[in-house]
C-alpha cells in the first residue's frame, strides 16, 4: 500500500468509525433496554458474565460464540478500567462489541478487495477505498452494528477466514471458519466455499492445460452451452476419478475437511443444525429464496446490474434463445407454485422490513409471485453476467454454496443474504467511479 493510499484509507476508516460512534451514542440514549431479539441475546450474555455458563435460553437458535467473545472482551476491560455494577455487560456495553466488529469488517473488506483485484492495475486507490466504504455501510449489515446481534461477528470471522484462504493459510482459515460457525451454524457453508476456492483454482489450472492440449492436437469440438457443459462434466469426472488428483486436493483442503466432519458430528449429536427453538426454524426446500436473493442483490447493486446496457444485452439474449428462456420461466413458475413457504414471523412480526415487503407486494394478489418471474430471470441473468470474469469452476462452487445457504431457509429474512451478497460484490469487476458513487 502506497503512503497516499494508506493515509486515504486511514481517513476513511476513522471517519466511518467516528460516524458509527455518534450514531451508536444516539441510538443507545433512545433505546437503553434490549430491542427485538436482544431480549434473548442480552440476558444470555449477562448470564455468561456472571459465570453461569450452563444457563441457556431455549429460544436462542445459534451457538454461544457471540457471548463467549463478549465475556472475553468485557471482563478484562472491566478489570482494567475498574468498571463495576450494572455498567459491566449492560446492553450498551455488549452492543459496543459489534461496533468493534464493524471496524474490523471495514479493514477486512479493504484487504479482500486489494487481494482479489491485485492484478487489475487500472483500479485506483480511491476506488478501492470507496468500494470498502460502500460495503462496510451496506444497510442490512450496518443496521446491526448498533444492536447486540450475531451478524457483525459472523461476517467478521467469515471474511477473515476467506482472506486467510486467499493467502493460502488454510489452517488459520479453518480455525476462523470454526469461529464463524460458533456465531451462526450456516457459516459452515462458507468454510466449504473457502475449500472450494482451492479446488476451483486447481481445476481451472488443469482445465486450461486440457484446452491447450486439445488446441495443439487441433481437435475440433462443437460449440454451445450444452456441449460446453458436457465437456466440463467429462473433464470433472476424469479429474476426480484420478487418485493422484484426489489425494492432492485432500492434502490442500484437509483443515476444512476436519471442520466439516466436526460439523456433521455436531448435527448428529444435536439432532439438527438449530440449537434452540426448532419449531420456528425448520429446514425445507424453499427454492424461491434464490429469487428473493437475486432481487435483493439487484436492488442494492442496481448501478452494476440494472443498466441500459445490461437490459439491452438481456433482450438480445432473450430474442436469440427464446426456447431456453421459456424453459427457465416454466421451471421458475413450477418452483414458485410448489415450493413457496410463508413463515409465521413473516405474517406477524412488523418490526422487520420483510413483513412490509410481503404485505405490500406479495399479498396484494395471489398472482403477484408469478408475475415477478421475468424480473427474477433478468436478475439471475444480470447476476451471472457480472461474474463472467471468474472461472467456471469458481462460479459453480459459489452457486452451490449460495443454494445451500438460502434454499433451506423457510423464513424470508434479509440478514441471511448478507454474506452471499458481500462475497458476490467483492468478486465482481470494479465498476466505474460514477457507479460506485451512485451505489454508495
Amino acid at each position: 500500500m502506497e503512503r497516499s493510499e494508506a493515509h486515504g484509507f486511514s481517513a476513511a476508516m476513522s471517519g466511518a468509525f467516528l460516524l458509527s460512534c455518534l450514531l451508536f451514542a444516539a441510538i443507545n440514549r433512545r433505546q437503553r433496554g434490549p430491542y427485538m431479539d436482544e431480549a434473548f441475546h442480552v440476558p444470555q450474555a449477562q448470564a455468561y458474565c456472571r459465570g453461569r455458563f450452563l444457563q441457556w435460553d431455549p429460544m436462542i437458535t445459534t451457538l454461544p460464540g457471540l457471548y463467549l467473545v463478549s465475556v472475553g472482551a468485557v471482563k478484562p476491560a472491566a478489570w482494567l478500567f475498574g468498571w463495576t455494577g450494572s455498567v459491566v455487560c449492560s446492553a450498551g456495553m455488549l452492543r459496543f462489541i459489534n461496533l468493534l466488529f464493524s471496524a474490523g469488517n471495514f479493514y477486512l473488506l479493504y484487504l479482500l478487495l486489494f487481494k482479489i483485484h491485485q492484478r487489475n492495475k487500472a483500479v485506483s486507490a480511491f476506488q478501492r477505498i470507496l468500494s470498502t466504504l460502500t460495503l462496510a455501510m451496506f444497510p442490512t449489515l450496518y443496521f446491526f452494528t448498533f444492536l447486540y446481534y450475531t451478524d457483525p461477528g459472523s461476517v467478521f470471522f467469515t471474511l477473515f477466514a476467506y482472506l486467510m484462504c486467499l493467502y493460502g493459510n488454510h489452517k488459520t482459515s479453518a480455525l476462523l471458519g470454526f469461529c464463524g460457525f460458533m456465531f451462526r451454524q450456516t457459516n459452515i457453508v462458507w468454510a466449504v466455499f473457502c475449500a472450494g476456492n482451492v479446488v476451483a483454482e486447481k481445476l481451472n489450472e488443469a482445465w486450461k492445460t486440457e484446452l491447450q492440449k486439445k488446441k495443439d492436437e487441433k481437435i475440433s469440438s462443437r460449440k454451445g452451452p450444452f456441449s460446453d457443459f458436457i465437456r466440463i462434466l467429462q473433464f470433472l469426472i476424469k479429474y476426480l476419478m484420478s487418485p493422484k488428483n484426489l489425494f492432492r486436493l485432500i492434502a490442500l483442503t484437509w483443515p476444512y475437511i476436519i471442520l466439516v466432519a466436526a460439523f456433521f458430528v455436531f448435527v448428529f449429536v444435536n439432532g439438527g443444525i438449530v440449537v434452540g427453538d426448532r419449531s420456528s426454524h425448520e429446514a425445507c426446500l424453499h427454492f424461491p429464496q434464490l429469487f428473493y436473493f437475486l432481487s435483493f442483490t439487484v436492488f442494492f447493486s442496481f448501478p452494476h446490474l440494472l443498466t441500459p446496457t445490461k437490459i439491452r444485452k438481456f433482450l438480445l439474449s432473450l430474442r436469440k434463445h427464446p426456447v431456453r428462456y421459456s424453459l427457465i420461466a416454466v421451471i421458475s413458475l413450477f418452483l414458485i407454485w410448489k415450493f413457496t413457504y410463508v413463515h409465521k414471523y413473516l405474517l406477524a412480526d412488523n418490526r422487520h422490513y420483510t413483513f412490509y415487503v410481503w404485505r405490500k407486494v406479495f399479498q396484494r394478489h395471489e398472482l403477484v409471485k408469478y408475475v415477478l418471474v421475468p424480473v427474477y430471470i433478468f436478475a439471475g441473468w444480470s447476476f451471472a453476467d457480472t461474474l463472467k470474469s471468474k472461472s467456471i469452476f469458481w462460479i459453480l462452487m459459489y452457486f452451490v454454496c449460495l443454494l445451500a445457504v438460502t434454499v433451506p431457509q423457510k423464513l424470508l429474512e434479509f440478514r441471511y443474504f448478507i454474506l452471499p451478497f458481500l462475497i458476490y460484490r467483492l468478486n465482481i469487476p470494479f465498476p466505474s467511479l460514477y457507479k460506485q458513487l451512485l451505489e454508495l
